[in-house]
């Protein structure tokens, strides 16, 4: 007899927190520690959800909905207090429940759904690097719907869909992928912009607590910091470059410059931020010729100071702006969903087919481009089985 247990939202306060319990042992527990309200026989059906209390002995702990996702399978809706949530997670120890990370519970309920196929069996270890609950339910997704799915029609409709319909749908796989991994596996965001814009208080505002060193002398920051934060449904690291120009001082300051474009080149977004309260020929060309083929997101920074900065004089790749002042804090909610607007993860289906290995990110592309009937049947195949 076992069971498992895992707080699956995400840590610090809010308003409900989700507490889910696992394993041949779970109903047991739950009839241990939960009273429905009305004193009614439990029962347990798949999908009802029951309103009641968790109680310790003569004490309530909370009032919580109790929802139930399937035999042995149970979610604990209560307050998001983290003293509550403690409360609970200490009290489903005590009755024999084993405390997992989100990511550890979510692999013992997968496994229990003893999957099949090569594509099941690559998600159960992608599930073990996803970063986020969306990235899990992505990975998950793809075993019975996405992936599997959208594979099983091409091999079920293989003599009646064209063969263009199948390079055109492995096309769009490829594409709704960049977006699922910056999801599964977290996304690089990279500061960027001339000296004295304000990027490194920026940083400082959405990591709140100081990582950079902020003065008023231009040029403070020498080499790069990171912070990690979650940015709605991202997990993002916040990179702060040092500040680039064209002209490279001494050493030090030219290393730092390089490794603030090696920065550049890994990110997945760039903020390119400027001063709102200078004129635009702050913009320096040598960076704009490293970020040319970026996703970018332009910031005018210190909007508590008198505008100066032409917004009409923007080149087109870099009219996406936001005004913010990363000083008194205005503007910054815009910002962070113009940043999940750029990368393009807001509304992202859950069950959109995606690929999420390197080995199927390979047959996706090979069938892209293949001009035979015979090889994309043998590529769609080893994507389901795997190699043979």
């Amino acid at each position: 007899m076992s069971a498992f247990a895992a707080v699956t939202t995400g840590k610090g306060i809010g308003a409900i927190a989700v507490i889910q319990l696992f394993g041949d042992s779970a109903e047991i527990i739950i009839k241990k520690i939960f009273e429905p309200v009305g004193k009614k026989p439990l029962v347990f059906k798949t999908g009802e959800i029951l309103l009641g209390t968790i109680n310790t002995g003569s004490e309530t702990i909370d009032q919580v909905t109790l929802g139930c996702e399937g035999p042995g399978h149970f979610a604990i809706n209560c307050h998001g207090n983290p003293l509550i949530v403690t409360d609970i997670m200490q009290l489903l120890q005590d009755n024999g429940a084993a405390l997992l990370t989100t990511e550890e519970f979510l692999a013992k309920i997968f496994s229990a759904e003893k999957p099949s196929g090569q594509i099941a069996l690559e998600a159960k270890l992608a599930l073990l690097q996803a970063k986020t609950i969306q990235g899990t339910k992505i990975i998950v997704k793809q075993i019975n719907a996405g992936l599997t799915k959208t594979i099983e029609k091409w091999l079920r409709d293989i003599n009646t869909i064209s063969l263009e319909q199948i390079k055109t749908g492995a096309e769009q796989i490829l594409e709704d992928s960049k977006i699922a991994k910056l999801l599964i596996l977290g996304c690089k965001i990279a500061l960027a912009g001339p000296p004295n814009t304000g990027k490194s208080t920026l940083l400082n505002f959405l990591a709140g607590r100081q990582k950079s060193i902020v003065t008023d002398i231009k040029g403070t920051t020498r080499d790069w910091v990171s912070v990690q934060c979650i940015i709605g449904p991202l997990h993002a690291e916040l990179i702060d470059t040092a500040g680039l120009d064209e002209a490279f001082g001494d050493t030090i300051e030219k290393a730092s410059q390089q490794k603030a474009f090696e920065i550049l080149d890994e990110a997945n977004l760039v903020l390119l931020v400027l001063d709102n309260s200078q004129p635009c020929n702050q913009l320096d060309n040598h960076l704009l010729e490293k970020i040319t083929d970026k996703k970018i997101l332009t910031i005018l920074n210190k909007t508590d100071l008198p505008a100066k900065f032409d917004i009409n004089k923007l080149p087109e790749n870099l009219t996406n702006t936001v005004q913010i002042s990363a000083k008194s804090g205005a503007g910054i909610e815009e910002l962070l969903e113009k940043i999940q607007q750029a990368c393009g993860v807001v509304n992202f289906d859950l069950k959109t087919a995606i690929c999420f290995t390197p080995r199927q990110e390979k047959l996706l592309k090979q069938l892209k481009n293949t001009r035979s009937n015979q090889q994309a049947l043998s590529m769609i195949t080893e994507l389901v089985k795997g190699p043979a």
